[in-house]
């Protein structure tokens, strides 16, 4: 996959696990809620349970509850005396019976023993003190139960809290992949659709230039160059579309990865733009090693690589400049093509990368697929691109790439396409 697919296919996979994470929190928070709601109904309803108990006790000498679960004790001349049964060890409270029988009011606490939770409750009647105990074993056992079966439904509904997560997820980002692959349908339909009139557009334009300049010269000749200069830029923004939007489709299996010598590719490079930047007056030297410096991908998408930023460069040297270009081996494959000429703002180095971008007072300097599709053939072949640059002080690229010795086996990257050549600036 390319870089270009490999956003998409990132920028997807975060919807899906983002509104799976919502659909799921979602679902948990009902969840606990539902639960926490039931655990406080059966704790409210048992309390409401035990106080009525406690209160029928004491009133009747009597509580209907399981038996040995529940005690009366009458305290009579400084002493407590077991109504029913004998109470469990540690009780009767003797210091509640004494506080109630000097202050008159009554009292309820809990007390731990024995593993169980023991409901006291302490209160004049009739001149004496009746102590009333109700042993909570069985509504804790309900409130164990509940928990644990509130904990297994818990977990049988996690699993399917995240598989509703995972389908509704799923679901919700259907609308975006499908309208990512329309969007890139329509693209590579309308570039290609748009080709061939651009470039009869262009022809033209080019046909009247010439005719202009054999006749005598006008004031629309400067026109009609810059006619001819903006088809022709047209027709590259149309090319890198329909680039970008095959890049984007292009399958891994279908590319066909071999060791690939920078330093030869680099040197057809130059040995190419010498001519041309003779004639302008400007210089071109490389600096190559003199063994091989083998890295594993496509030849031509390399050397499209390498003939664009040499392009590049020469494009926005002034007449006497110098380009460098520079192939080396620091555990990585570095191929570093510096120029003297107008330079970019630093604040640019990153952003120039993007579709699109126009630095600040970028004038007829364009950022625009280039270089952006110069980065998605370097970064399927497992490597970067640097720019470093200033204002009038020229500007670097670096692109560093992984080496293969020459017995290893080729290694395919992620995925690899041809690099359309267009003018494009850095």
């Amino acid at each position: 996959m390319t870089a270009a697919g490999a956003i998409e296919k990132t920028v997807v996979r975060r919807a899906r696990l983002r509104i799976g994470l919502g659909v799921g929190l979602i679902l948990t928070a009902l969840l606990g809620l539902a639960g926490g709601i039931s655990y406080t109904l059966l704790l409210r309803g048992q309390e409401a349970q035990i106080d009525g108990e406690l209160a029928w006790g004491i009133a009747n000498g009597s509580i209907a509850g399981p038996p040995g679960c529940s005690w009366i004790l009458r305290y009579t001349d400084g002493a407590l005396i077991g109504w029913n049964s004998p109470p469990p060890p540690g009780l009767p409270l003797n210091a509640e019976a004494d506080r109630v029988t000097a202050t008159g009011v009554a009292r309820t606490i809990e007390v731990d023993r024995a593993g169980t939770v023991f409901h006291v409750r302490t209160e004049p009647r009739d001149g004496d003190v009746v102590q009333a105990v109700f042993d909570a074993r069985f509504q804790l056992a309900d409130r164990r139960h509940l928990l644990w079966a509130f904990t297994l439904a818990a977990a049988a509904g996690l699993l399917g809290i995240v598989l509703t997560g995972v389908f509704v997820g799923r679901r919700a980002v259907a609308p975006l992949v499908e309208a990512l692959t329309r969007q890139r349908r329509f693209v590579a339909d309308a570039s290609h659709e748009l080709r061939t009139p651009i470039a009869q557009i262009h022809t033209r334009a080019q046909m009247l230039a010439r005719r202009a300049a054999r006749a005598k010269p006008t004031t629309e000749q400067h026109d009609l160059d810059r006619l001819v200069e903006l088809t022709h830029r047209l027709g590259e923004v149309v090319d890198e579309l329909l680039l970008s939007a095959r890049l984007a489709a292009v399958p891994a299996d279908q590319a066909q990865v071999v060791p690939v010598d920078l330093t030869a590719i680099a040197a057809a490079a130059v040995a190419a733009e010498r001519d041309r930047a003779a004639e302008h007056g400007q210089q071109v030297t490389l600096t190559i090693p003199d063994s091989p410096i083998l890295v594993p991908g496509i030849e031509s998408a390399l050397r499209r690589v390498l003939c664009e930023l040499l392009t590049n460069a020469l494009t926005h040297l002034p007449r006497g400049g110098r380009v460098t270009v520079t192939v080396r081996d620091t555990g990585r494959a570095e191929v570093l093509v510096a120029d003297n000429g107008a330079g970019f703002d630093p604040a640019d180095a990153d952003r120039i990368f993007d579709r699109f971008h126009r630095g600040a007072g970028a004038g007829d300097r364009r950022f625009g697929l280039g270089l952006a599709l110069l980065r998605e053939v370097v970064t399927s072949h497992g490597g970067t691109i640097t720019a470093q640059g200033r204002p009038g002080a020229g500007a670097t690229f670096t692109v560093r790439l992984p080496t293969v010795a020459p017995a290893d086996p080729p290694v395919r990257p992620r995925s690899l396409a041809l690099m359309h050549r267009s003018r494009q600036s850095g």
